[in-house]
């Protein structure tokens, strides 16, 4: 079932209830004040009756009563009857002329005051019937029954309860109408959000935004969250782009290459060494551009584990520095500065690899001559280490992007030196899967800063 009908429904209902409720209190509370005003007017009519009647006796004779103002009702909707103790008729207002029986015969039985509502022919009563006792002695010298038409009462509740159902239906048709509209009009947005993504979808197109009325409600926020994802989506899908173009292009280098050394030792029909290292060089470059990737494909998919082990990290420094010297030759000069012992929890073999990917970069981008500085030191609780070079630095334009894969800062550089372009994406990716991150400072002609902050 739609939305909006659920929440035409939800809001009928809730509605339907409330005046459900209403209506029955303002039922019952106005049936309660009309009853009590006819009781009221009973009560207070008997009072009047009995307080203006005498009870006359003789010592041989049985009490009458005399009930003088009987006829000041005459012409009302209040009726009286009279009855002494043998049930004899001894006076009624002249209203009742034509009844010739008790107005409740049934309570002139129990001779006890008595509020009832009888049915004479098609006249709807309410007969209150009270003793009248004799006050010298309290013997019991008759009764008095008054009784008024509930004509008026039952009108009134008739049509008080035919206004609450037609203004109840009138207001469920009404609120299911305003309840569709209101619903109609709140997920309109909804909707937009809901096509906006089919048209993606269909046109692959992921520039497309939804338009956001109020960023600020609840709808908005939504179409802000779906906009920030396709975003994101856009980003990765533009990355994955760049990212088959540059594997395409740095797979085919080596094999173009390979397949002409292939071809050129077909020709000569013997193996030339110069041939035969080019297409081991190029071999183990693709193995390891292939090693890369593969590690960044499990990375990305979380498929990666790292151990969780102390690592004295100034002896992982002093490790590297001598790999690095002995990787520099004589060419770089490889110094190295720790301030003290520092562990951190990680993967050993992976902080070595960051490491040797930072000194291989500085290596490959530092002029003969030139100097690699290492260096561990703590401050607020973390490690920092240190891979400082005098290469020829990095221009500012560049620095947001060097740790992108395969990018690089010099566009007429190729993979000579035997890089695959993914070493400072695999460094960024380690440190950060250690709770760390890498901070780089450059500066052209002079050299270039990494840091790197482990907790």
């Amino acid at each position: 079932m739609p939305i909006r009908i659920r929440l035409t429904l939800w809001y009928t209902g809730v509605l339907a209830a409330i005046l459900l409720l209403f209506g029955l209190a303002v039922y019952v509370l106005l049936s309660l004040t009309l009853n009590n005003q006819v009781n009221r007017r009973l009560h207070e009519t008997a009072e009047g009756i009995i307080g203006g009647s005498r009870v006359l006796s003789s010592f041989w004779d049985q009490p009458r009563l005399e009930i003088p103002q009987l006829d000041a009702f005459s012409a009302s909707t209040i009726y009286v009857q009279v009855w002494d103790v043998h049930k004899r008729l001894v006076a009624r207002t002249d209203n009742l002329r034509s009844l010739r029986t008790s107005l409740d015969g049934e309570a002139l039985q129990r001779e006890e005051q008595t509020l009832r509502d009888v049915l004479i022919g098609q006249a709807h009563l309410r007969v209150l019937t009270t003793p009248l006792y004799q006050e010298s002695d309290g013997v019991l010298v008759g009764q008095l029954q008054v009784a008024t038409s509930l004509r008026t009462l039952d009108n009134a509740r008739r049509g008080l309860l035919v206004i609450l159902i037609s203004g109840g239906l009138i207001g469920v048709i009404l609120s299911a109408v305003l309840g569709a509209l209101l619903a109609e009009r709140a997920l309109r947005p909804i909707d937009d959000i809901t096509q906006t993504a089919l048209q993606i979808t269909r046109a692959d197109d992921l520039s497309r935004r939804i338009p956001q009325a109020d960023p600020f409600d609840e709808v908005g926020r939504l179409a802000g969250a779906f906009n920030e994802m396709l975003e994101r989506l856009e980003r990765l899908f533009r990355a994955q782009q760049r990212f088959v173009a540059d594997v395409s292009h740095e797979l085919r280098t080596p094999l173009t290459t390979i397949r002409g050394n292939v071809d050129l030792l077909r020709r000569m029909g013997q193996a030339d060494p110069a041939c035969l290292d080019a297409i081991q060089a190029e071999t183990e470059r693709m193995t390891r551009l292939v090693g890369d990737l593969l590690l960044l494909a499990r990375a990305d998919a979380g498929q990666l584990p790292l151990a969780q082990e102390p690592v004295e990290v100034d002896l992982l420094m002093a490790d590297l520095a001598r790999q690095a010297q002995l990787l520099a030759q004589e060419r770089v000069k490889v110094s190295l500065t720790v301030d003290g012992p520092a562990i951190v929890r990680g993967d050993a073999d992976r902080l070595r690899q960051l490491l040797l990917n930072l000194v291989d970069n500085a290596l490959k981008h530092t002029p003969p001559g030139g100097c690699i500085w290492l260096r561990q030191a703590q401050a607020d609780g973390w490690v920092r280490l240190t891979v400082y070079d005098t290469g020829k630095g990095i221009a500012p334009e560049d620095l947001p992007h060097i740790f992108d894969r395969f990018y690089r800062a010099d566009k007429a550089r190729s993979r000579s030196h035997g890089g695959t372009g993914l070493g400072l994406s695999i460094a960024r990716w380690i440190a950060e899967a250690h709770g760390g991150h890498i901070e780089v400072q450059s500066e052209p002609g002079v050299g270039s800063v990494f840091h790197v902050w482990l907790p």
